[in-house]
């Protein structure tokens, strides 16, 4: 196989050693991926409701959604930690998707110090909590309720601080340097970078906000009991 000096990623005169494009159609990387992760998550929500028969819907949705966090982050982003040298040239799966993914954000390409800091700190926290948060919803246990939320509030602050990271320092580099990661294409920018990242904001952030009201809603309840206590 030929391996192809030029690149189509942006700014145009980033150095990436070794860049080979794709062999693999874009459709069959999407479907392969999108078939194993689905497979895992379906899974791992099988799991809980075999264990937990009396699982809600929303509890369900939260296990299937901290399910992926930790499968994204421990393998997909764990392959980018490990093997961020050779994604360029390689034909894996993980490595042809990084190349796709890269399109909106070269800088997965060349070993950039700041992504392979936040990379690394998601493979090495954020992915045990976020499949310790899915395990405790799973149990479903009252007495394990309070590190669930826990472990919850602190998983979803992490991702919107990650995303808070991860925009700002693309923003700061476009708009105070002129400098672009990603091609002008709209489903680049649109769809890969900021579309493929939003659900990290939205889902984090309406779970935070269920995190919460169940938090006040237990001490409320203590604080009613030991008033209750008080006037007897």
């Amino acid at each position: 196989m030929a391996v192809d000096d030029g690149h189509p990623y942006f700014p145009r005169d980033t150095a990436i050693s070794g860049y080979a494009a794709n062999t693999a159609p874009l459709l069959s990387i999407l479907a392969s991926f999108g078939g194993i992760t689905g497979a895992f998550v379906l899974g791992c929500v099988i799991l809980a409701k075999w264990h937990s028969p009396a699982l809600k819907r929303g509890e369900q949705l939260t296990i299937a959604w901290f399910s992926l966090c930790g499968f994204l982050h421990l393998f997909f982003e764990g392959y980018f930690v490990l093997k961020h040298a050779t994604i360029p040239s390689s034909q894996s799966l993980f490595a042809q998707l990084w190349k796709e993914y890269a399109l909106s954000d070269s800088r997965y390409l060349t070993s950039d110090p700041f992504m392979l800091c936040i990379e690394t700190l998601t493979v090495l926290t954020w992915a045990p909590l976020s499949f310790a948060t899915a395990l405790l919803t799973a149990r479903n246990r009252p007495r394990e309720q309070g590190t669930r939320h826990l472990l919850e509030a602190v998983v979803c602050v992490g991702h919107l601080y990650g995303v808070a990271l991860y925009y700002g320092t693309c923003g700061f580099a476009e708009h105070m340097r002129g400098l672009s990661y990603s091609r002008p294409e709209a489903v680049y920018y649109w769809g890969y970078y900021v579309g493929m990242n939003a659900p990290w904001v939205v889902v984090p952030s309406v779970l935070l906000w269920q995190s919460g009201k169940d938090i006040q809603a237990a001490f409320r309840r203590v604080a009613e009991e030991m008033e209750g206590r008080k006037g007897r």
